[in-house]
């Protein structure tokens, strides 16, 4: 039996989910299910054999448009939905959602969303399309939101929504869901997901340090899954934006919003802007090699060891080696090939003493700072 979390709000499992589509529900109109892809599809083919009505709307991408469809008035349309583009964590030819007309008579409308219960899973990347879900179809009927046990994919969703619609923390959104199921029980790695959806302010930002540093997170962890990354997940190459301007014109041309840009001293191109860079917490400095390194120099002086000698950035189109599939080498410059610095899926230790996994590191030395 699905349970109310707020008006027109409900949680469930996916016996719930399979009692509605079969038998009809007096209150339930839309059904949010977020399975794995395994579970989307047996869940099909449980339906099929049934001989329950489904007629597909469409299914949206990761970075591109929907397809084709009747429309639905009320649910998810075919605008900005899947907009992120390669700002997004997820791989482009992944599944955002599919969505139907389902149930007895086709009377209800049900959106699939393909999320594993694993610590490791991408969650911030679906919200978005799951609470403008929920949040048209509440206003015309109720929305039934289910997992496969009702325990931590479902929850994880609620409560993300819980913290955006009244403003909650984490910890406060979570008790609050836990009032009216004692059972949800997100995994820890959602869990860390939802403390990074609040420190961004309840909006999932993707020029946020916080988002760009899961989203290195994400890519590394792919990538020592043996996945290849696709290009589309690199950030764009800032210098074929700047290369065919001088300095002077760069900012009249990129509308005089003026940032800080890296130019690589040999040839002056831009190699990165300041919103492909990465921000790190600092280390402790020298302390933080102190297990390979002898002490020398007065231990007193600190003011300089945790300054950092290198940027870290995102991987952008200009990087040959690391599109080839390279797991670390040298990060030359696209233009004059000379040496800007060095990556590492496996990670770098800056100067600083943090470590900072995957790392695609540029010296600043190698470079000068301009504003564009």
């Amino acid at each position: 039996m699905p349970y109310r979390v707020r008006e027109n709000l409900f949680i469930g499992n996916i016996s719930d989910a399979a009692e509605i589509l079969q038998n009809g529900s007096t209150e339930i109109t839309h059904i949010l299910s977020v399975l794995s892809s395994v579970s989307i599809s047996f869940f099909s083919e449980w339906r099929s054999n049934l001989v329950i009505p489904a007629k597909e709307i469409k299914k949206v991408y990761a970075g591109g448009g929907g397809g084709g469809g009747d429309g639905c008035s009320g649910s998810v349309e075919e605008d900005s939905i899947a907009d992120g583009g390669s700002k997004s964590s997820l791989s482009p030819d992944k599944i955002l959602y599919s969505l139907e007309y389902a149930g007895k008579d086709l009377k209800l409308v049900r959106m699939a969303v393909p999320i594993r219960d694993m610590e490791s899973e991408d969650l911030l990347d679906y919200l978005d399309v799951c609470f403008d879900f929920i949040d048209r179809n509440r206003k015309e009927g109720s929305v039934l939101v289910h997992c496969f046990a009702g325990v931590s994919r479902s929850a994880a969703i609620i409560t993300a929504y819980l913290m955006r619609t009244e403003h909650l923390s984490q910890e406060d959104a979570l008790e609050s869901l836990k009032q009216s199921y004692e059972f949800v029980c997100p995994n820890d790695g959602f869990i860390e997901q939802l403390k990074m959806f609040e420190e961004m302010g309840f909006k999932v930002d993707h020029a946020s340090p916080i988002y760009k540093r899961f989203r290195l997170k994400v890519l590394g962890e792919s990538y020592n899954r043996g996945e290849k990354i696709e290009s589309s997940k690199f950030g764009a190459d800032p210098g074929l934006a700047t290369e065919v301007f001088s300095e002077g014109e760069v900012a009249s041309n990129l509308g005089n919003n003026r940032t800080p840009a890296y130019r690589c001293k040999k040839c002056r191109r831009v190699v990165a802007l300041q919103e492909n860079v990465v921000d790190h917490i600092p280390g402790e400095g020298e302390t933080s090699f102190e297990w390979r390194k002898r002490k020398s120099g007065n231990p007193y002086n600190k003011s300089e060891e945790s300054e950092c000698s290198s940027i870290f950035v995102e991987p952008l189109q200009w990087m040959t080696a690391v599109k080839e599939g390279a797991m670390e080498g040298k990060l030359s410059c696209a233009h004059c090939e000379a040496r800007l610095g060095f990556f590492n899926w496996s990670g770098i230790q800056c100067s600083c003493g943090s470590w900072i996994t995957p790392a695609f590191q540029i010296h600043k030395s190698r470079v000068d700072i301009s504003s564009v």
